[in-house]
């Protein structure tokens, strides 16, 4: 029997304060009013020490309050539009459910998670909600859990693990230090100085060189549709893993980390037939001393690109951090003028910028999430868990590199079936296995993990440095323009489409627009290079010939880029 009641508690203290929202914050709120509710909040799972009171358990949370001005914060703002500023309150109210049951759940710290993820349904509303909803799971009185439900505008993953120590600590009976990293409003302030501007402005010409040269999408390849994936939770739990790391980053002298994070991108672009790995790798804009504490949402993508042109793993091990460190630097921006800078490059190449890859090490955060705290564990084990929806394509999170490597993985089924998805896993513990005595040949990664790259078929060609489908993208482009016949043939300068218009009046724009606007959900179509517009078709039988098509009259011709739609 669960017997369900909720407390209100009350809270006072601190300063009552008001100014612009981050960049971060500004960037999470943007994703809160367009995504999910489920998709875009996070939750977090808390074991309550034993012997610990329901009364003691409130007090330590309320404490957390009043110490952190991000959880006394609202986004006051007008209807129909994005909140600019935030208000820290110096006193108010928030609620703990609590579920107080006869006997342990089974599966205790699964039924508490459960009760997190459904608390992450419902949307935030950000101008007067408190960021966390808070449930408390007890058993015959006594609290063992506390699932946590939260809002990115409030908080990020690293926030609740600062959250959860400190609250650990209060607990304890311990003395919390001076808060001494950023608050929200601190770090707004250092964002509009003359050199956080400057670095906002340097993150978006790094951004942009990467949208502008790199694969448009690392998963561009047959079964890659649609922009959101339902995919199942691996989680990875491996001392060999752990051991093996640990050789490899003495043998090397590279951080674990890095290290880790090497092999991973190895095997990503491996898989992926890539030249190169492009990721993203949100947890990693907290290494600045004043960030690594900080209760904030400090969510703005790292993007990595990792050039795959070495020999071995030691020589991509040698680049990886330099290009990391040049990804963390660059994680600082105004998410509004990054997604214009995304949406003017990618219609001026043809593309969409696809986020397919996601790489979240949280390991060396405080109260990592789940960590065992010793060395008991399996050599090897991958565990199925519940279901998600992510608009990614593969999503890996660290939660911890020694004694134990684990971490949780999603990926999109289509292009991972189950076997080939635990055999990700396996064939990364694999891979750091090889390389903890000897360096490892990149040429030789499919015998040294077991993972394949895929097989595209004769029909791809990789153009502009991405891998596309011409067949598909006269499909696309054809059904884009109501049925219209269309031939796209590859050359040194990318694709030319050539369409037969019956003698409506298309323009190579007209045709560039429509093509972008079916463009979502489509990693293997690129847009042409140049449009070639002709009345009618060839026969059937030449309208795949190049030659057929110049015969026709040519009536209209160009790059289709000279309007934006």
């Amino acid at each position: 029997m669960t017997k369900t009641y909720t407390i209100t508690v009350a809270y006072a203290g601190g300063e009552r304060r008001r100014g612009p929202v981050t960049m971060g914050q500004a960037n999470m709120i943007r994703c809160m009013l367009r995504d999910e509710p489920e998709h875009i909040n996070i939750h977090a799972v808390w074991p309550v020490p034993e012997g610990t009171r329901t009364e003691s358990a409130i007090d330590a949370l309320r404490a957390l309050v009043v110490r952190h001005e991000a959880l006394r914060t609202t986004f006051p703002h007008a209807p129909g539009e994005a909140p600019r500023e935030q208000v820290v309150a110096s006193e108010g109210e928030f609620t703990v459910t609590v579920l107080d049951h006869d006997e342990v759940p089974p599966d205790a710290a699964g039924y508490a998670d459960a009760v997190a993820r459904r608390d992450r349904v419902g949307r935030f509303h950000l101008d007067r909600d408190f960021g966390l909803r808070v449930s408390l799971v007890a058993v015959a009185g006594a609290p063992v859990f506390v699932a946590l439900a939260a809002s990115h505008a409030v908080t990020d993953v690293s926030a609740l693990s600062v959250l959860e120590e400190d609250w650990l600590d209060l607990l304890a009976g311990r003395t919390l230090p001076a808060v001494t990293a950023f608050t929200p409003l601190d770090l707004a302030a250092e964002e509009a100085t003359p050199g956080g501007l400057r670095k906002a402005e340097a993150s978006l010409r790094h951004w942009e060189r990467i949208i502008r040269t790199g694969p448009q999408a690392m998963f561009a390849e047959p079964g890659a549709v649609g922009t959101e994936v339902e995919a199942e939770q691996l989680t990875l739990r491996s001392l060999r893993g752990a051991r093996a790391l640990a050789l490899v980053a003495e043998r090397t002298g590279g951080l674990p980390s890095t290290v880790l994070l090497t092999a991973w991108c190895a095997l990503v672009a491996h898989r992926a037939g890539q030249s190169s790995c492009v990721a993203a790798v949100p947890t990693s804009n907290r290494f600045l001393p004043r960030l690594a504490r900080s209760v904030n949402t400090v969510s703005q993508d790292a993007l990595l690109r990792l050039d795959m042109g070495v020999p071995s793993f030691d020589a991509l091990l040698g680049k990886a951090w330099g290009a990391a460190l040049n990804a963390y630097r660059h994680s600082q921006f105004d998410a509004v003028r990054l997604w214009d800078m995304i949406d003017a490059v990618t219609h001026e190449r043809g593309s969409r910028f696809a986020r397919d890859v996601v790489f979240n090490d949280v390991s060396t955060l405080p109260a990592a999430a789940g960590s065992t705290g010793g060395s008991d564990g399996p050599e090897l084990d991958v565990v199925r868990g519940p279901v998600q929806v992510l608009p990614t394509r593969i999503l890996t999170f660290v939660h911890e590199t020694a004694p134990l490597l684990r971490l949780d993985l999603w990926v999109d089924p289509a292009l991972f079936p189950p076997d080939e998805a635990e055999g990700f896993l396996t064939g990364l513990v694999r891979l750091l296995e090889a390389a903890a005595t000897e360096d490892v040949p990149l040429a030789a990664l499919t015998g040294v993990t077991g993972v394949r790259p895929v097989e595209r078929g004769a029909d791809w060609v990789r153009v502009d440095g991405s891998w596309v489908s011409p067949r598909e993208v006269a499909e696309v482009l054809g059904g884009a323009l109501g049925g219209v016949p269309v031939q796209v043939t590859p050359d040194e300068d990318g694709l030319t489409a050539y369409l037969a218009c019956g003698g409506s009046p298309l323009t190579p724009a007209d045709a560039h627009a429509a093509l972008m606007d079916a463009l979502p959900g489509r990693p293997g179509v690129l847009a042409p290079r140049r449009y070639v517009i002709v009345r009618d078709a060839p026969a059937e039988a030449d309208r795949d010939r190049t030659s057929a098509w110049l015969r026709q009259r040519i009536l209209r011709e160009g790059a289709g880029r000279d309007r934006r739609m």
